[in-house]
C-alpha cells in the first residue's frame, strides 16, 4: 500500500473478497465485477491513459505472482511492443520504486537501453529483460531474474534494501 494506514483496511476487504469467492456464485459475481471496470467514483474511469499505464503494470507484476508461487517456473517469453511497454512505464516509475535505496541505480535492459533510476556516488546496475527488472522494481527481489553489477558491498545494500511501494 501506498499509504501505510490503510493496509489494514485494505487487507481486510482482500479477506473479505476472497471468502466471498470460495463459491462457485460467488467467484462467477467477482469475475463479473472485475469485467465491469472502475467503479464510476475512480479516477481511473476518467482517464484512460492512467489506467493502461497502471493496469499494465498491476496486471503484469499479479500475474507474475501467481506464475512463480510454485518450486519451478519458467519466465515468459514477452513480445517486443509488450516488453517496450512494460519499460517504458517502468522507467517512469523507477525513482519512485527505488526511493528507499541509499545506492544510485542504472537499469540494465538485456539488449543494451539503459536509464539511470536515481543518482549517488556509488552506483549498482540491474540488468535484464524488462518485465523481470519491473518485477524487481516492485519489490519481488527473489522472484526476479536480474544481475547486479557493483561493488560487493554495493549489491549487498541493494540486496537488503526495501524495494518497490
Amino acid at each position: 500500500m501506498v499509504i501505510k494506514p490503510l493496509a489494514a483496511v485494505s487487507d481486510q476487504s482482500v479477506r473479505k473478497m476472497a471468502a466471498t469467492a470460495e463459491s462457485a456464485e460467488g467467484y462467477k459475481k467477482l469475475v463479473g465485477d472485475f469485467r465491469a471496470g472502475h467503479p464510476f467514483y475512480s479516477p481511473m474511469k476518467r482517464s484512460r491513459s492512467l489506467d493502461a499505464s497502471a493496469n499494465l503494470i498491476e496486471y503484469f507484476v499479479h500475474t507474475e505472482d501467481v506464475r512463480r508461487a510454485r518450486s519451478r517456473w519458467a519466465p515468459r517469453a514477452l513480445d517486443e511492443d509488450y516488453s517496450n511497454a512494460l519499460w517504458d512505464e517502468l522507467i517512469k516509475r523507477a525513482a519512485i520504486l527505488y526511493r528507499g535505496v541509499d545506492l544510485g541505480i542504472v537499469l540494465v535492459r538485456s539488449d543494451g537501453p539503459r536509464h539511470v533510476a536515481k543518482r549517488a556516488p556509488v552506483s549498482v546496475a540491474i540488468k535484464g529483460d524488462p518485465g523481470e527488472l519491473l518485477m524487481h522494481a516492485h519489490g519481488r527481489t527473489r522472484h526476479a531474474l536480474v544481475t547486479f553489477e557493483g561493488q560487493p558491498d554495493a549489491v549487498a545494500l541493494l540486496d537488503s534494501a526495501e524495494v518497490g511501494l
